[in-house]
């Protein structure tokens, strides 16, 4: 079985380190996982340093069902946030949850980022809401980030981190720079008189031309 979808798992592996090494999660936090057909995912384990993946750990794991092998390896102890977001959002096929710096903070706030940049809008959407206050691993978190993630690429899970959301693997690691890179532009732009906000019609419209287009360009290639 840990040679099932091997592609995936190096994928997942890298991914890891990739989060380590942009300063997007540190230790064991964090998790993603990416859909592997139409009710499974793989998705990082539970408990272990992203420098000490091997493929053979990422856990598969029944996003209709939230059934996985007890023998095989534990998955991430978020992961019915993931299957929620797999089962509620059919064109998604990557989740990766952070705990990066500048949308911790706002998430720690409890605020919504409002569509300061034209990046952010573009790849996010109109804003980016803050899911409300939930246990983490819990029914109640994953309902409350399902309904914060609607019509939007990314949210905040208040006093906790973010969840950012992708066609493939390359698009969810863009939302998450663009939304960090938003979240601080944000509570920087708070102490220079507030952040302005660009029209929540305009920022759904460069919203819909960047999915439109990148659709696009994805089936060319």
């Amino acid at each position: 079985m840990e040679n099932q979808y091997l592609a995936q798992r190096k994928e997942l592996v890298k991914s890891g380190m990739k989060l380590v090494e942009q300063g997007l999660v540190s230790r064991t936090w964090g998790n993603i996982s990416v859909k592997v057909n139409d009710s499974q995912m793989l998705i990082t384990p539970s408990g272990k340093f992203y420098e000490d993946l091997i493929p053979a750990d990422m856990a598969l794991v029944n996003f209709k069902t939230n059934e996985y092998n007890k023998s095989g390896p534990k998955p991430s102890s978020e992961y019915k946030m993931h299957t929620g977001i797999y089962l509620d959002r059919k064109e998604i096929n990557a989740v990766i949850h952070t705990h990066q710096m500048n949308a911790s903070t706002c998430a720690a706030a409890r605020r919504e980022v409002p569509p300061i940049l034209d990046d952010l809008a573009q790849i996010i959407g109109p804003s980016v809401r803050c899911a409300e206050y939930a246990l983490p691993s819990t029914k109640k978190m994953m309902r409350a980030v399902v309904k914060a993630l609607k019509g939007r690429y990314a949210a905040l899970i208040a006093n906790h981190g973010a969840v950012c959301v992708g066609r493939d693997l390359d698009e969810t690691f863009v939302v998450c720079q663009v939304l960090e890179k938003g979240c601080k532009a944000f509570i920087e732009a708070e102490f220079l008189g507030g952040a302005k906000s660009i029209s929540k019609f305009e920022s759904w419209i460069m919203h819909k031309i960047y999915l439109q287009k990148y659709s696009k360009i994805a089936k060319k290639n």
